[in-house]
C-alpha cells in the first residue's frame, strides 16, 4: 500500500506540475508561485517536529499535491487540511488522499490562503516564498497560543524561530526547516543558525 501510494504521489507531483500556472476560476487568479515537492524525507521530519498530539487541527497552506496533510493524517489519525489555489494541485491532492486511505481525515480546500479562515489551526505548515510567509504573518500571529509553524526553506521575517535544522532532505542540497510557536519573538528572524558565525 505505501509503494502504491509513493507512486502516485510522484505521478501527480508531475500532474500538479504542470497545471501550476492554471488559473482558480473560483478567484480568477493565478497561483503567486509554481508547485515544487517538498522531500518526502523533509515532509516526514516537518510532521515530526509539529509536535501533533490527538485531536489537533493541521493546515499546510499551499498543499501542492497534498503530501504533508497527508503524512500528518496517516501518522497521527488528525484532520488535517489543505489549502490550495491552483485546480489541478486541488484535484492531485484530493486523489493522493483517496490512494493513501485518508480521505475521510484530509480536507482540500480550493481557496486564496490570504482570504482562508485557518484560525483554529494547532499546526500550520509552510513552504512559500520569504515574501509569501511575510503577508501570512498577521494571519498566523492571531492563531491560539502554543500553535506550531513549520516551514520549509524559507524564514518568516523578524520573527524569530525556536528551532532551525538542516538537513539533505533530498541527499543532494541542503534545506532548512524552521519552527515557530505563537505566539512568537520577534528577532533575527530565520537568519541566523548553527552554520552562520553570527546571530
Amino acid at each position: 500500500m505505501k509503494k502504491h501510494w509513493l507512486v502516485a504521489v510522484l505521478l501527480s507531483a508531475v500532474l500538479c506540475a504542470g497545471l501550476a500556472a492554471e488559473e482558480d476560476g473560483a478567484t480568477g487568479r493565478r497561483p503567486d508561485i509554481g508547485f515544487v515537492p517538498t522531500p518526502q524525507a523533509a515532509v516526514e521530519r516537518m510532521v515530526e517536529l509539529a509536535d501533533i498530539k490527538p485531536g489537533d487541527k493541521v493546515y499546510d497552506l499551499g498543499c501542492g499535491d497534498g503530501r504533508i496533510v497527508i503524512a500528518a493524517a496517516r501518522r497521527h489519525g488528525v484532520r488535517a487540511t489543505g489549502i490550495e489555489i491552483d485546480p489541478g494541485c486541488v484535484r492531485a491532492s484530493r486523489e493522493n488522499a483517496r490512494t493513501a486511505g485518508v480521505e475521510k481525515l484530509v480536507e482540500i480546500r480550493q481557496e486564496d490562503i490570504f482570504k482562508s479562515d485557518f484560525s483554529d489551526a494547532d499546526v500550520v505548515f509552510l513552504y512559500l516564498l520569504p515574501a509569501l510567509n511575510e503577508r501570512l504573518m498577521p494571519q498566523l500571529s492571531k492563531l491560539k497560543r502554543g500553535a506550531r509553524i513549520i516551514a520549509f526553506d524559507f524564514a518568516m521575517g523578524d520573527a524569530k524561530p525556536v528551532l532551525v535544522e538542516r538537513g539533505k532532505f533530498d541527499g543532494f542540497a541542503s534545506h532548512t526547516i524552521y519552527k515557530w510557536i505563537v505566539p512568537w519573538e520577534q528577532g533575527s528572524g530565520g537568519t541566523w543558525d548553527i552554520f552562520t558565525t553570527t546571530p
